[in-house]
């Protein structure tokens, strides 16, 4: 199965396509270029990319699978709104995957594990997962008020990642593997997917001035 894999919840533009089967999820092309403000620009020719080095179009696709965050406003909507354009155009199923369980479906393992990527305002978005599967968040906090126990591992952002005590697992970004792998089983059985609803956790940074003024 041929699956488009898309995430813009961190500065990081990520698009791949992998191949999923009931053994394996494997990515044949990926791109990824860091930029927090080029999420518009760069993301379908990414796509493109992609599709051109494995010689395979957009008709080739089987399914579409992106993150939905949690992830700043404007960045998450462009991915968001990618993948369903693209999900439409073509009459594929377009699967949304929390990005903080792409992070730590890359980890893998059954280690304590806890996910954080950059929320702005000196935040962090986080998660934890036990077993491999998440048992608290996704939330949105202060670092210095999330507590590193009881985890034993971190992956994610590089730049908050030392705020806490834990082995460092090099992780910083969903990749297209780790989006595939969340969403494998509802793509092997051909489920349908849920609608795509993004996790904002909180208002966007930029308002209209009416609202400004309530």
């Amino acid at each position: 199965m041929l699956v488009l894999a898309i995430d813009t919840s961190t500065p990081a533009v990520t698009a791949g396509v992998v191949d999923v089967s009931p053994d394996s999820v494997r990515a044949l092309a990926t791109r990824v270029t860091v930029d927090a403000r080029a999420h518009a620009e760069v993301l379908t020719p990414r796509i493109m990319d992609c599709l051109g080095d494995i010689d395979a179009a957009p008709v080739d696709l089987d399914a579409v699978v992106v993150g939905v965050g949690p992830g700043p406003f404007t960045g998450l909507r462009v991915g968001m709104a990618t993948a369903a354009a693209f999900a439409d155009a073509l009459g594929l199923p377009v699967h949304g995957v929390c990005s903080l369980d792409a992070i730590a479906g890359q980890v893998g393992g059954d280690r304590d594990l806890l996910v954080v990527t950059d929320a702005r305002r000196r935040e962090v978005y986080w998660a934890r997962y036990s077993r491999g599967a998440r048992v608290e968040g996704p939330g949105v906090v202060k670092p210095t008020d999330l507590e590193s126990a009881p985890s034993e591992f971190i992956a994610g952002s590089a730049s908050h990642v030392d705020f806490f005590d834990l082995s460092v697992e090099p992780v910083e970004t969903p990749s297209p593997e780790g989006l595939a792998t969340v969403a494998r089983a509802a793509l092997l059985a051909g489920a349908e997917p849920e609608p795509l609803v993004p996790l904002y956790l909180r208002r966007p940074d930029a308002v209209a001035l009416a609202d400004r003024k309530k």
